[in-house]
């Protein structure tokens, strides 16, 4: 990817994974209007990019991987111009979580507000041992507006999300990954070498089924039972008729390492 940003640090490395770094740390990297920008152009070429196989999301300097939405930005906002800001932040971290390629945050520091919905909207999550995660919205006077109040529900159940949302509180890594927040964690000095690692081994699968696991699971989380048993089932069928599927199952059996090619 050739583009450059001024609110982000990119790098393809030769095995497929783009690394996007958020880089404003003199601010602990904050959501304002350029680094969303940013972020929205960064998503949508490693969409179009056929030599991006995965996404790796961390945040720039030590102390957080993003501390959440720039309240400066918030300050002024109306009732009109609050929705659009919400329903514009949404978007971007839909885009993320519906990009058909996997993607995996590695947390240092605060992931709060802003931060821990960008998190929660990657398809996996490790973190340090020293990482917070909260949505502090509430002492502002706010409701998280980028998913937080969703997403959070769904990953860590209605209950844990409405202690963290009402009261504003934070909670370790070690809470979080009690909760199912978060994967892993890790020693800080491991953290991106972890995150390679774990990515390297998805991306060794076969493209046009990682996409189908990342569709069926998206889009089935809200069915009925049946209508997504239904929908897993059509993936499924669709998996059959590929050729990574046909490589797949003759290099098993052929007892060799499988070559796929996303087709």
């Amino acid at each position: 990817m050739k583009d450059s940003f001024s609110n982000l640090e990119i790098e393809l490395n030769n095995k497929g994974i783009l690394s996007i770094t958020l880089s404003r740390p003199e601010r602990l990297n904050a959501l304002n209007k350029a680094l969303l920008e940013d972020l929205q152009k960064a998503l949508h070429d490693a969409k179009q990019d056929s030599q991006t196989k995965a996404l790796l999301l961390t945040g720039a300097g030590e102390k957080s991987f993003c501390a959440g939405a720039d309240i400066k930005q918030i300050a002024a906002l109306n009732a009109e111009q609050g929705f659009s800001f919400a329903r514009t932040g949404q978007a971007i971290f839909s885009f993320l979580e519906n990009l058909g390629k996997p993607s995996l945050a590695a947390i240092k520091g605060y992931a709060f507000g802003g931060g821990c919905e960008l998190a929660m909207a990657a398809s996996l999550r490790i973190a340090t041992s020293t990482a917070q995660f909260a949505q502090p919205e509430v002492k502002l006077g706010l409701i998280p507006g980028y998913g937080g109040t969703q997403r959070l529900a769904r990953l860590i159940g209605k209950g844990r999300a409405l202690d963290l949302c009402l009261s504003g509180g934070s909670i370790s890594a070690d809470t979080a990954l009690q909760w199912g927040l978060i994967s892993e964690i890790t020693a800080p000095e491991n953290l991106l070498i972890r995150a390679h690692t774990l990515l390297e081994t998805i991306i060794d699968h076969a493209p046009f089924a990682l996409r189908s696991v990342l569709d069926a699971v998206h889009h089935g989380y809200d069915l009925t039972l049946e209508e997504a048993l239904n929908l897993e089932a059509t993936y499924f069928g669709l998996c059959c008729a590929s050729k990574d599927k046909e490589e797949g199952v003759r290099a098993f059996l052929e007892k060799r390492k499988a070559k796929f090619t996303g087709e």
